[in-house]
Protein backbone atom coordinates (compact mmCIF):
# COMPACT_ATOMS: atom_id res chain seq x y z
CA UNK A 1 0.00 0.00 0.00
CA UNK A 2 1.72 3.26 -0.80
CA UNK A 3 2.24 5.59 2.07
CA UNK A 4 0.17 8.20 0.65
CA UNK A 5 -2.71 6.30 1.40
CA UNK A 6 -1.77 4.88 4.91
CA UNK A 7 -1.15 8.37 5.85
CA UNK A 8 -4.67 9.41 4.14
CA UNK A 9 -6.39 6.70 6.11
CA UNK A 10 -4.71 7.62 9.53
CA UNK A 11 -5.69 11.35 9.38
CA UNK A 12 -9.23 9.62 8.67
CA UNK A 13 -9.40 7.51 12.16
CA UNK A 14 -8.13 10.40 13.76
CA UNK A 15 -10.68 12.23 13.18
CA UNK A 16 -13.51 10.24 13.74
CA UNK A 17 -11.67 9.72 17.12
CA UNK A 18 -11.39 13.64 17.94
CA UNK A 19 -15.18 13.98 17.17
CA UNK A 20 -16.01 10.53 19.32
CA UNK A 21 -14.22 12.12 21.96
CA UNK A 22 -16.01 15.75 21.55
CA UNK A 23 -19.43 14.11 21.44
CA UNK A 24 -18.87 11.81 24.97
CA UNK A 25 -17.79 15.13 26.67
CA UNK A 26 -20.50 16.74 25.67
CA UNK A 27 -23.27 13.94 26.09
CA UNK A 28 -21.52 12.84 29.49
CA UNK A 29 -22.62 9.20 29.56
CA UNK A 30 -23.66 7.40 32.81
CA UNK A 31 -19.85 5.62 32.97
CA UNK A 32 -18.24 8.96 32.17
CA UNK A 33 -19.70 11.56 34.62
CA UNK A 34 -17.25 13.32 36.39
CA UNK A 35 -18.66 12.55 39.85
CA UNK A 36 -21.69 10.57 41.30
CA UNK A 37 -23.98 11.31 43.24
CA UNK A 38 -24.03 10.86 46.73
CA UNK A 39 -26.03 10.53 49.74
CA UNK A 40 -24.95 12.72 52.60
CA UNK A 41 -22.82 10.96 55.94
CA UNK A 42 -24.50 11.52 59.46
CA UNK A 43 -23.34 10.78 62.65
CA UNK A 44 -25.27 9.34 65.60
CA UNK A 45 -25.08 10.36 69.25
CA UNK A 46 -25.34 8.27 72.42
CA UNK A 47 -27.33 9.54 74.92
CA UNK A 48 -26.66 9.47 78.76
CA UNK A 49 -29.92 8.97 80.01
CA UNK A 50 -29.00 8.34 83.60
CA UNK A 51 -27.74 11.44 83.58
CA UNK A 52 -30.61 12.83 82.43
CA UNK A 53 -32.13 10.85 85.23
CA UNK A 54 -30.35 12.68 87.74
CA UNK A 55 -31.51 16.16 86.55
CA UNK A 56 -35.09 15.12 86.84
CA UNK A 57 -34.66 13.92 89.67
CA UNK A 58 -33.14 17.30 91.27
CA UNK A 59 -36.02 19.43 89.29
CA UNK A 60 -38.93 17.23 91.19
CA UNK A 61 -37.12 16.91 94.80
CA UNK A 62 -38.00 21.26 94.48
CA UNK A 63 -41.83 20.69 95.24
CA UNK A 64 -42.01 17.83 97.50
CA UNK A 65 -45.61 17.34 96.82
CA UNK A 66 -44.54 15.96 93.20
CA UNK A 67 -42.13 13.49 94.56
CA UNK A 68 -44.20 10.83 95.23
CA UNK A 69 -45.18 10.45 91.10
CA UNK A 70 -41.98 8.77 90.78
CA UNK A 71 -39.88 6.69 91.20
CA UNK A 72 -35.74 7.17 91.32
CA UNK A 73 -33.01 4.09 90.91
CA UNK A 74 -30.33 4.18 93.27
CA UNK A 75 -26.44 4.25 91.93
CA UNK A 76 -26.12 4.55 88.02
CA UNK A 77 -26.36 1.57 86.11
CA UNK A 78 -23.74 0.52 83.24
CA UNK A 79 -24.96 2.47 80.07
CA UNK A 80 -25.32 -1.00 78.37
CA UNK A 81 -27.97 -1.76 80.94
CA UNK A 82 -30.00 1.86 80.31
CA UNK A 83 -33.80 0.66 79.02
CA UNK A 84 -36.92 1.84 79.27
CA UNK A 85 -37.39 -0.57 81.22
CA UNK A 86 -34.99 0.22 84.09
CA UNK A 87 -35.32 3.91 84.03
CA UNK A 88 -38.91 4.10 85.55
CA UNK A 89 -38.43 8.03 86.14
CA UNK A 90 -38.48 8.87 82.42
CA UNK A 91 -41.43 6.62 81.51
CA UNK A 92 -43.31 8.21 84.96
CA UNK A 93 -42.67 11.81 83.39
CA UNK A 94 -43.75 11.06 79.86
CA UNK A 95 -47.32 10.05 81.35
CA UNK A 96 -47.21 13.63 82.94
CA UNK A 97 -46.09 15.39 79.82
CA UNK A 98 -47.77 13.29 76.80
CA UNK A 99 -51.13 14.55 77.93
CA UNK A 100 -49.71 18.38 76.85
CA UNK A 101 -47.27 17.22 74.21
CA UNK A 102 -48.39 14.33 72.19
CA UNK A 103 -45.87 11.57 71.53
CA UNK A 104 -43.13 13.14 73.61
CA UNK A 105 -42.24 9.30 74.39
CA UNK A 106 -41.18 8.63 70.86
CA UNK A 107 -38.27 10.69 71.11
CA UNK A 108 -34.84 9.00 71.38
CA UNK A 109 -33.44 11.68 72.89
CA UNK A 110 -34.18 13.48 76.62
CA UNK A 111 -36.67 16.03 75.90
CA UNK A 112 -35.69 19.56 77.01
CA UNK A 113 -39.00 21.85 77.35
CA UNK A 114 -39.54 25.03 79.25
CA UNK A 115 -42.19 22.97 80.78
CA UNK A 116 -41.87 23.06 84.98
CA UNK A 117 -43.42 18.98 85.55
CA UNK A 118 -43.06 19.47 89.54
CA UNK A 119 -44.90 22.40 89.63
CA UNK A 120 -47.65 21.17 87.73
CA UNK A 121 -48.00 18.04 89.39
CA UNK A 122 -47.80 20.38 93.30
CA UNK A 123 -51.08 22.61 91.71
CA UNK A 124 -52.66 19.25 90.71
CA UNK A 125 -51.93 17.63 93.76
CA UNK A 126 -53.26 21.07 95.56
CA UNK A 127 -56.60 20.20 93.81
CA UNK A 128 -55.85 23.21 91.31
CA UNK A 129 -58.29 23.79 88.63
CA UNK A 130 -58.01 25.88 84.81
CA UNK A 131 -54.06 24.72 84.97
CA UNK A 132 -53.16 27.49 82.56
CA UNK A 133 -49.82 26.69 81.01
CA UNK A 134 -48.43 29.58 80.32
CA UNK A 135 -47.92 29.54 84.14
CA UNK A 136 -45.60 26.22 84.01
CA UNK A 137 -43.45 27.51 80.63
CA UNK A 138 -42.33 30.81 81.98
CA UNK A 139 -44.97 32.70 80.20
CA UNK A 140 -44.34 31.16 77.13
CA UNK A 141 -47.87 29.79 75.24
CA UNK A 142 -48.73 26.53 74.62
CA UNK A 143 -46.58 25.12 72.54
CA UNK A 144 -47.52 26.03 68.38
CA UNK A 145 -46.15 22.82 67.27
CA UNK A 146 -44.46 20.08 68.96
CA UNK A 147 -43.11 16.78 67.07
CA UNK A 148 -40.90 13.97 68.33
CA UNK A 149 -40.05 10.86 66.07
CA UNK A 150 -36.94 9.03 65.29
CA UNK A 151 -34.41 11.31 65.16
CA UNK A 152 -35.15 13.33 67.61
CA UNK A 153 -38.07 16.57 68.38
CA UNK A 154 -38.67 19.86 67.30
CA UNK A 155 -40.53 22.51 68.65
CA UNK A 156 -42.03 25.80 68.54
CA UNK A 157 -43.40 28.50 71.21
CA UNK A 158 -44.40 32.26 71.18
CA UNK A 159 -44.21 34.25 73.64
CA UNK A 160 -46.65 37.14 73.67
CA UNK A 161 -46.16 40.67 73.88
CA UNK A 162 -45.65 42.01 77.71
CA UNK A 163 -46.14 38.05 78.57
CA UNK A 164 -43.38 37.09 81.14
CA UNK A 165 -41.87 38.66 84.08
CA UNK A 166 -38.88 40.59 84.05
CA UNK A 167 -38.99 41.12 80.23
CA UNK A 168 -37.15 44.25 79.22
CA UNK A 169 -39.58 46.41 76.70
CA UNK A 170 -40.00 45.78 72.77
CA UNK A 171 -40.55 47.47 69.73
CA UNK A 172 -41.37 44.08 68.23
CA UNK A 173 -44.93 44.41 67.89
CA UNK A 174 -45.75 40.46 66.90
CA UNK A 175 -45.21 37.30 69.20
CA UNK A 176 -41.97 36.36 69.22
CA UNK A 177 -41.21 32.44 67.67
CA UNK A 178 -38.82 30.43 69.39
CA UNK A 179 -37.89 27.07 68.02
CA UNK A 180 -36.06 24.33 69.43
CA UNK A 181 -35.07 21.12 68.22
CA UNK A 182 -32.60 18.07 69.31
CA UNK A 183 -31.27 15.19 67.36
CA UNK A 184 -29.47 11.90 67.19
CA UNK A 185 -28.17 12.59 64.02
CA UNK A 186 -26.17 15.16 62.83
CA UNK A 187 -25.20 15.56 58.79
CA UNK A 188 -21.47 16.03 58.30
CA UNK A 189 -21.43 18.71 55.82
CA UNK A 190 -18.55 21.11 55.56
CA UNK A 191 -19.21 23.99 57.41
CA UNK A 192 -16.46 26.74 57.98
CA UNK A 193 -18.48 28.41 60.39
CA UNK A 194 -18.73 25.10 62.79
CA UNK A 195 -18.32 25.81 66.50
CA UNK A 196 -18.02 29.55 66.25
CA UNK A 197 -20.08 31.78 68.58
CA UNK A 198 -19.50 33.65 71.86
CA UNK A 199 -20.12 32.85 75.58
CA UNK A 200 -23.72 33.73 77.08
CA UNK A 201 -22.08 34.79 81.17
CA UNK A 202 -26.07 34.75 81.93
CA UNK A 203 -26.54 30.71 81.45
CA UNK A 204 -22.85 29.60 81.89
CA UNK A 205 -23.16 28.00 85.30
CA UNK A 206 -26.57 26.03 84.33
CA UNK A 207 -25.21 25.18 80.19
CA UNK A 208 -21.36 25.64 80.40
CA UNK A 209 -20.82 24.94 76.71
CA UNK A 210 -23.25 27.07 75.40
CA UNK A 211 -22.46 29.18 72.68
CA UNK A 212 -24.79 32.29 70.84
CA UNK A 213 -24.15 33.26 67.31
CA UNK A 214 -25.96 34.99 64.95
CA UNK A 215 -26.03 32.83 61.30
CA UNK A 216 -28.33 32.62 58.44
CA UNK A 217 -30.85 34.84 59.79
CA UNK A 218 -31.15 33.39 62.96
CA UNK A 219 -29.90 34.09 66.84
CA UNK A 220 -28.94 30.70 67.68
CA UNK A 221 -27.73 29.47 71.24
CA UNK A 222 -26.26 25.49 71.02
CA UNK A 223 -25.39 23.58 73.67
CA UNK A 224 -24.80 19.93 74.53
CA UNK A 225 -26.24 18.38 77.21
CA UNK A 226 -26.00 14.48 78.21
CA UNK A 227 -24.21 13.75 74.90
CA UNK A 228 -26.97 15.54 72.79
CA UNK A 229 -27.08 18.56 70.86
CA UNK A 230 -30.08 20.97 71.69
CA UNK A 231 -30.41 24.59 69.40
CA UNK A 232 -32.83 27.24 70.30
CA UNK A 233 -33.09 29.32 67.38
CA UNK A 234 -35.20 32.84 66.52
CA UNK A 235 -35.43 34.40 63.19
CA UNK A 236 -34.28 37.90 63.39
CA UNK A 237 -32.30 40.53 61.58
CA UNK A 238 -29.00 42.13 63.03
CA UNK A 239 -30.25 45.40 62.88
CA UNK A 240 -32.22 48.07 64.71
CA UNK A 241 -35.83 47.30 66.30
CA UNK A 242 -39.19 47.93 64.31
CA UNK A 243 -42.34 47.10 64.99
CA UNK A 244 -42.56 44.69 62.48
CA UNK A 245 -39.56 43.15 61.60
CA UNK A 246 -37.92 41.42 65.19
CA UNK A 247 -33.87 42.50 65.79
CA UNK A 248 -31.61 40.01 67.15
CA UNK A 249 -31.15 42.65 69.85
CA UNK A 250 -34.78 42.03 70.98
CA UNK A 251 -34.50 38.39 70.17
CA UNK A 252 -31.75 36.87 72.45
CA UNK A 253 -33.89 38.10 76.28
CA UNK A 254 -36.68 36.06 74.51
CA UNK A 255 -33.88 32.77 73.75
CA UNK A 256 -32.21 33.49 77.02
CA UNK A 257 -35.39 33.19 78.92
CA UNK A 258 -36.65 30.22 77.26
CA UNK A 259 -33.10 28.34 78.04
CA UNK A 260 -33.31 29.63 81.68
CA UNK A 261 -36.67 27.76 81.71
CA UNK A 262 -35.43 24.18 80.04
CA UNK A 263 -36.48 21.06 82.61
CA UNK A 264 -36.53 17.19 81.64
CA UNK A 265 -39.92 16.32 79.90
CA UNK A 266 -39.33 13.06 78.82
CA UNK A 267 -38.63 10.76 75.82
CA UNK A 268 -37.68 6.91 75.32
CA UNK A 269 -34.02 5.57 75.38
CA UNK A 270 -33.44 3.29 72.69
CA UNK A 271 -30.75 0.76 71.66
CA UNK A 272 -27.61 2.46 70.32
CA UNK A 273 -26.81 2.99 66.77
CA UNK A 274 -23.98 3.47 64.59
CA UNK A 275 -22.74 6.31 62.09
CA UNK A 276 -24.08 6.39 58.85
CA UNK A 277 -21.86 6.27 55.68
CA UNK A 278 -22.44 7.95 52.46
CA UNK A 279 -22.84 5.83 49.51
CA UNK A 280 -23.77 6.21 45.82
CA UNK A 281 -27.49 7.46 45.02
CA UNK A 282 -29.84 5.19 42.74
CA UNK A 283 -30.78 6.87 39.28
CA UNK A 284 -32.46 5.59 36.13
CA UNK A 285 -29.93 3.59 33.99
CA UNK A 286 -32.19 4.55 30.89
CA UNK A 287 -31.68 8.19 30.12
CA UNK A 288 -34.31 10.95 29.52
CA UNK A 289 -34.63 12.14 25.66
CA UNK A 290 -35.10 15.82 26.46
CA UNK A 291 -33.80 16.43 29.74
CA UNK A 292 -30.69 17.81 30.41
CA UNK A 293 -28.59 20.34 33.02
CA UNK A 294 -25.66 22.54 34.06
CA UNK A 295 -23.38 21.15 36.56
CA UNK A 296 -23.89 21.74 40.13
CA UNK A 297 -22.13 25.35 41.34
CA UNK A 298 -22.18 26.70 37.50
CA UNK A 299 -24.33 29.54 37.89
CA UNK A 300 -24.79 32.12 35.67
CA UNK A 301 -21.72 34.04 35.18
CA UNK A 302 -21.14 36.58 37.54
CA UNK A 303 -24.18 36.52 39.77
CA UNK A 304 -22.78 35.03 42.46
CA UNK A 305 -22.62 37.70 45.27
CA UNK A 306 -19.51 39.72 45.41
CA UNK A 307 -18.26 37.79 41.93
CA UNK A 308 -18.42 34.36 43.70
CA UNK A 309 -19.29 31.54 41.86
CA UNK A 310 -21.40 28.34 43.40
CA UNK A 311 -21.12 26.07 46.00
CA UNK A 312 -20.43 22.72 44.02
CA UNK A 313 -22.16 20.11 45.58
CA UNK A 314 -23.00 16.24 44.86
CA UNK A 315 -24.99 15.16 47.31
CA UNK A 316 -28.91 14.14 47.00
CA UNK A 317 -29.90 15.00 50.92
CA UNK A 318 -33.33 12.96 50.63
CA UNK A 319 -35.12 10.79 48.24
CA UNK A 320 -37.74 13.16 47.48
CA UNK A 321 -40.70 13.58 45.46
CA UNK A 322 -40.40 16.28 43.01
CA UNK A 323 -41.92 19.82 44.74
CA UNK A 324 -43.83 20.65 41.53
CA UNK A 325 -46.98 18.17 40.83
CA UNK A 326 -46.27 17.87 37.47
CA UNK A 327 -43.47 17.57 34.61
CA UNK A 328 -42.18 19.84 32.90
CA UNK A 329 -40.81 21.80 35.18
CA UNK A 330 -37.59 24.09 35.14
CA UNK A 331 -34.86 24.54 37.73
CA UNK A 332 -33.02 28.27 36.42
CA UNK A 333 -32.74 31.68 38.26
CA UNK A 334 -35.60 34.30 38.39
CA UNK A 335 -33.51 37.18 38.78
CA UNK A 336 -30.87 37.01 36.06
CA UNK A 337 -33.37 35.73 33.42
CA UNK A 338 -35.85 36.98 31.52
CA UNK A 339 -38.08 39.79 33.16
CA UNK A 340 -35.31 39.61 36.29
CA UNK A 341 -34.59 42.24 38.35
CA UNK A 342 -31.13 41.41 38.86
CA UNK A 343 -31.66 41.05 42.31
CA UNK A 344 -31.65 45.06 42.22
CA UNK A 345 -28.20 45.57 40.76
CA UNK A 346 -28.55 47.52 37.95
CA UNK A 347 -29.92 46.97 34.70
CA UNK A 348 -28.84 48.34 31.58
CA UNK A 349 -30.55 49.78 28.60
CA UNK A 350 -33.71 48.33 30.13
CA UNK A 351 -37.15 49.82 29.31
CA UNK A 352 -40.72 47.61 30.81
CA UNK A 353 -41.71 47.39 27.35
CA UNK A 354 -42.76 43.76 26.84
CA UNK A 355 -39.92 42.18 24.50
CA UNK A 356 -37.44 44.94 24.66
CA UNK A 357 -33.97 43.76 25.05
CA UNK A 358 -31.38 44.55 28.36
CA UNK A 359 -28.42 43.06 30.42
CA UNK A 360 -27.25 42.71 33.61
CA UNK A 361 -25.09 45.45 34.76
CA UNK A 362 -23.16 42.72 36.59
CA UNK A 363 -22.85 40.45 33.20
CA UNK A 364 -23.33 40.33 29.24
CA UNK A 365 -25.91 37.93 29.19
CA UNK A 366 -28.89 38.99 26.82
CA UNK A 367 -31.95 39.78 28.47
CA UNK A 368 -35.68 40.20 27.21
CA UNK A 369 -38.24 42.16 29.26
CA UNK A 370 -40.53 38.78 28.74
CA UNK A 371 -41.44 36.56 31.71
CA UNK A 372 -42.99 34.26 29.10
CA UNK A 373 -39.50 33.86 27.43
CA UNK A 374 -38.82 30.62 25.97
CA UNK A 375 -35.51 30.39 27.14
CA UNK A 376 -37.28 30.53 30.95
CA UNK A 377 -39.33 27.79 30.33
CA UNK A 378 -36.52 25.20 29.02
CA UNK A 379 -33.72 22.88 29.30
CA UNK A 380 -30.63 23.28 30.84
CA UNK A 381 -31.71 23.56 34.41
CA UNK A 382 -29.06 25.31 36.07
CA UNK A 383 -27.73 25.82 39.69
CA UNK A 384 -28.68 29.58 41.28
CA UNK A 385 -27.71 28.44 45.26
CA UNK A 386 -25.07 31.06 46.14
CA UNK A 387 -26.65 33.72 43.50
CA UNK A 388 -26.27 37.18 44.77
CA UNK A 389 -28.64 37.78 48.10
CA UNK A 390 -28.47 39.60 51.15
CA UNK A 391 -29.04 36.35 52.92
CA UNK A 392 -26.27 34.29 55.37
CA UNK A 393 -25.43 31.34 53.83
CA UNK A 394 -22.63 29.39 55.53
CA UNK A 395 -21.86 27.72 52.33
CA UNK A 396 -21.17 29.75 50.15
CA UNK A 397 -18.00 32.03 49.79
CA UNK A 398 -18.10 35.16 52.00
CA UNK A 399 -20.90 33.39 53.46
CA UNK A 400 -24.14 35.36 51.90
CA UNK A 401 -26.02 34.43 48.64
CA UNK A 402 -29.09 32.81 47.43
CA UNK A 403 -30.41 30.14 49.87
CA UNK A 404 -32.43 27.26 47.77
CA UNK A 405 -33.57 26.95 44.13
CA UNK A 406 -35.98 28.40 41.79
CA UNK A 407 -38.17 26.58 39.97
CA UNK A 408 -40.15 27.68 36.95
CA UNK A 409 -43.38 25.29 36.41
CA UNK A 410 -43.98 23.91 32.84
CA UNK A 411 -45.20 26.94 30.98
CA UNK A 412 -46.42 30.78 31.59
CA UNK A 413 -49.82 31.49 30.50
CA UNK A 414 -50.75 35.24 29.36
CA UNK A 415 -53.54 36.98 29.71
CA UNK A 416 -53.45 38.11 26.15
CA UNK A 417 -50.56 38.91 23.51
CA UNK A 418 -49.09 42.19 25.47
CA UNK A 419 -48.98 40.86 28.51
CA UNK A 420 -45.63 40.49 30.00
CA UNK A 421 -46.55 39.01 33.31
CA UNK A 422 -47.38 35.20 33.96
CA UNK A 423 -50.36 34.54 34.80
CA UNK A 424 -49.82 32.85 38.56
CA UNK A 425 -51.61 30.02 40.68
CA UNK A 426 -51.96 27.87 38.18
CA UNK A 427 -49.27 25.03 38.94
CA UNK A 428 -49.69 22.56 42.23
CA UNK A 429 -46.72 22.55 45.01
CA UNK A 430 -47.10 18.90 46.77
CA UNK A 431 -45.34 17.70 49.57
CA UNK A 432 -42.22 15.79 48.71
CA UNK A 433 -42.22 13.45 51.76
CA UNK A 434 -44.31 12.19 54.59
CA UNK A 435 -43.89 15.04 57.37
CA UNK A 436 -45.53 17.97 59.64
CA UNK A 437 -45.86 21.58 58.55
CA UNK A 438 -44.17 24.06 60.39
CA UNK A 439 -45.46 27.58 59.45
CA UNK A 440 -47.43 30.63 61.24
CA UNK A 441 -50.02 32.03 59.98
CA UNK A 442 -49.32 35.07 57.15
CA UNK A 443 -46.12 33.66 56.87
CA UNK A 444 -44.78 33.65 53.32
CA UNK A 445 -42.74 30.40 53.92
CA UNK A 446 -43.64 26.88 54.73
CA UNK A 447 -41.14 23.92 56.19
CA UNK A 448 -41.89 20.33 55.90
CA UNK A 449 -40.55 18.61 58.80
CA UNK A 450 -39.17 15.00 57.99
CA UNK A 451 -38.16 13.42 61.40
CA UNK A 452 -37.23 9.45 60.10
CA UNK A 453 -34.89 7.23 61.51
CA UNK A 454 -31.96 7.92 59.18
CA UNK A 455 -33.02 11.55 58.36
CA UNK A 456 -33.52 14.38 60.09
CA UNK A 457 -34.43 17.63 57.78
CA UNK A 458 -36.75 20.41 56.70
CA UNK A 459 -37.47 21.43 52.99
CA UNK A 460 -38.51 25.25 52.57
CA UNK A 461 -41.21 26.48 50.07
CA UNK A 462 -41.19 30.21 49.27
CA UNK A 463 -43.40 32.62 47.65
CA UNK A 464 -46.89 31.03 47.41
CA UNK A 465 -49.88 33.34 48.70
CA UNK A 466 -49.72 33.64 52.23
CA UNK A 467 -53.67 34.46 52.51
CA UNK A 468 -53.91 31.24 50.31
CA UNK A 469 -52.02 29.06 52.63
CA UNK A 470 -53.89 30.36 55.70
CA UNK A 471 -57.39 29.29 54.21
CA UNK A 472 -55.27 25.88 53.05
CA UNK A 473 -54.58 25.01 56.69
CA UNK A 474 -50.56 24.86 55.86
CA UNK A 475 -49.83 25.92 59.69
CA UNK A 476 -48.07 24.62 62.39
CA UNK A 477 -48.40 21.05 63.45
CA UNK A 478 -50.39 19.95 59.72
CA UNK A 479 -49.58 16.18 58.82
CA UNK A 480 -48.92 15.74 55.00
CA UNK A 481 -48.42 12.44 52.49
CA UNK A 482 -45.49 12.67 50.09
CA UNK A 483 -47.68 14.01 46.92
CA UNK A 484 -50.61 15.89 49.08
CA UNK A 485 -51.50 19.03 47.20
CA UNK A 486 -49.97 22.15 49.42
CA UNK A 487 -50.18 25.16 47.76
CA UNK A 488 -49.51 26.78 44.11
CA UNK A 489 -47.22 28.01 42.74
CA UNK A 490 -47.28 31.86 42.81
CA UNK A 491 -45.43 35.43 42.28
CA UNK A 492 -45.88 36.73 46.43
CA UNK A 493 -42.73 38.27 47.71
CA UNK A 494 -43.59 40.88 50.38
CA UNK A 495 -47.18 41.19 48.06
CA UNK A 496 -48.86 39.86 44.99
CA UNK A 497 -46.67 39.76 42.27
CA UNK A 498 -43.31 40.97 44.04
CA UNK A 499 -41.80 38.56 42.01
CA UNK A 500 -41.99 36.30 39.25
CA UNK A 501 -44.23 33.19 39.34
CA UNK A 502 -41.90 30.38 40.41
CA UNK A 503 -41.52 27.87 43.43
CA UNK A 504 -38.18 28.65 45.78
CA UNK A 505 -37.36 25.67 47.36
CA UNK A 506 -34.68 24.81 50.23
CA UNK A 507 -32.67 22.39 52.28
CA UNK A 508 -32.10 22.64 55.86
CA UNK A 509 -30.00 19.89 57.71
CA UNK A 510 -29.25 19.80 61.53
CA UNK A 511 -26.11 20.32 62.52
CA UNK A 512 -24.17 21.38 66.23
CA UNK A 513 -24.99 24.59 65.24
CA UNK A 514 -28.58 24.02 64.15
CA UNK A 515 -30.72 24.27 60.65
CA UNK A 516 -27.91 24.90 58.30
CA UNK A 517 -28.83 25.67 54.29
CA UNK A 518 -27.30 23.71 51.91
CA UNK A 519 -27.53 22.55 47.82
CA UNK A 520 -30.65 21.37 46.96
CA UNK A 521 -29.95 21.34 43.62
CA UNK A 522 -28.63 17.45 42.71
CA UNK A 523 -31.55 16.68 45.44
CA UNK A 524 -34.57 18.19 43.31
CA UNK A 525 -32.37 16.66 39.98
CA UNK A 526 -32.70 13.14 41.59
CA UNK A 527 -35.77 13.58 42.47
CA UNK A 528 -36.78 14.87 38.78
CA UNK A 529 -35.26 11.90 37.13
CA UNK A 530 -37.80 9.86 39.13
CA UNK A 531 -41.07 11.59 38.55
CA UNK A 532 -40.53 11.61 34.61
CA UNK A 533 -38.65 8.61 34.73
CA UNK A 534 -35.10 8.98 33.16
CA UNK A 535 -31.97 9.95 33.78
CA UNK A 536 -30.82 13.69 32.86
CA UNK A 537 -27.33 14.72 30.95
CA UNK A 538 -24.87 16.83 31.97
CA UNK A 539 -24.93 19.85 29.61
CA UNK A 540 -21.61 21.21 28.86
CA UNK A 541 -21.45 24.76 27.42
CA UNK A 542 -19.88 24.62 23.98
CA UNK A 543 -16.80 26.51 23.41
CA UNK A 544 -17.28 29.72 21.97
CA UNK A 545 -16.25 29.07 17.77
CA UNK A 546 -13.24 30.34 16.40
CA UNK A 547 -13.96 33.41 13.56
CA UNK A 548 -13.83 31.84 10.36
CA UNK A 549 -10.40 32.79 8.34
CA UNK A 550 -10.95 36.22 6.82
CA UNK A 551 -9.82 36.63 2.73
CA UNK A 552 -9.45 39.25 0.97
CA UNK A 553 -11.87 39.01 -2.11
CA UNK A 554 -10.78 40.33 -5.63
CA UNK A 555 -12.55 43.08 -7.02
CA UNK A 556 -15.15 41.38 -9.69
CA UNK A 557 -12.98 43.26 -12.55
CA UNK A 558 -9.96 44.84 -12.13
CA UNK A 559 -9.00 48.16 -13.73
CA UNK A 560 -7.60 48.17 -17.07
CA UNK A 561 -4.24 49.52 -15.93
CA UNK A 562 -3.84 46.39 -13.56
CA UNK A 563 -1.87 43.97 -15.16
CA UNK A 564 -3.15 40.35 -14.37
CA UNK A 565 -0.87 37.75 -12.61
CA UNK A 566 0.54 35.80 -15.32
CA UNK A 567 0.41 38.72 -17.73
CA UNK A 568 2.83 40.88 -18.27
CA UNK A 569 5.93 41.75 -19.38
Amino acid sequence: MASGTIWRRALVLASLSAAALVSAAFERPAQAQSTDFRTPALSVVKPDWPAAVTQLKAEIDSQPAAVDNFSFMGPRPPPRQVSAQRITAISQINTVTAPIFSGIELSPVPVLLPFDSALYLSDQRGGAVNLLIPRYQAGFSAAAMFEAGPAGYDAVFMLERGAGEDMPPRVYAQPVEVQMTASLLLYDIKDPLAGKGEPVKALAAQFPNLRRVIREGYVRYAFTRFGVPYVVSIQCLDSVARSRRLSCREASPVAERFIKALRVAGGTPREPRYNISSYDSERPIEYDSSFTYRPPGEIIANSGYRGQGGYQDFTVYSQIRFPIEKAPAFANSQSFMNWGDCNLTGRVSFAPTKGDSYRCKRNDKPLVFDESARENYSYPWQDNFCETRDFQVGQCANGMGHQGQDIRPSSCHLRNDGADRCIPDLFATVAVRDGVLVRTAKQQAAFLLVNARNEHIRFRYMHMNPARMDADGVVHGRRVTEGEKIGVVSNFQDRPGGTTSHLHFDIQVFTRDGWLWVNPYVTLISSYERLIGGRGREYIQPPPEAPAMAHAQPPAELPSDVTKEGQGH
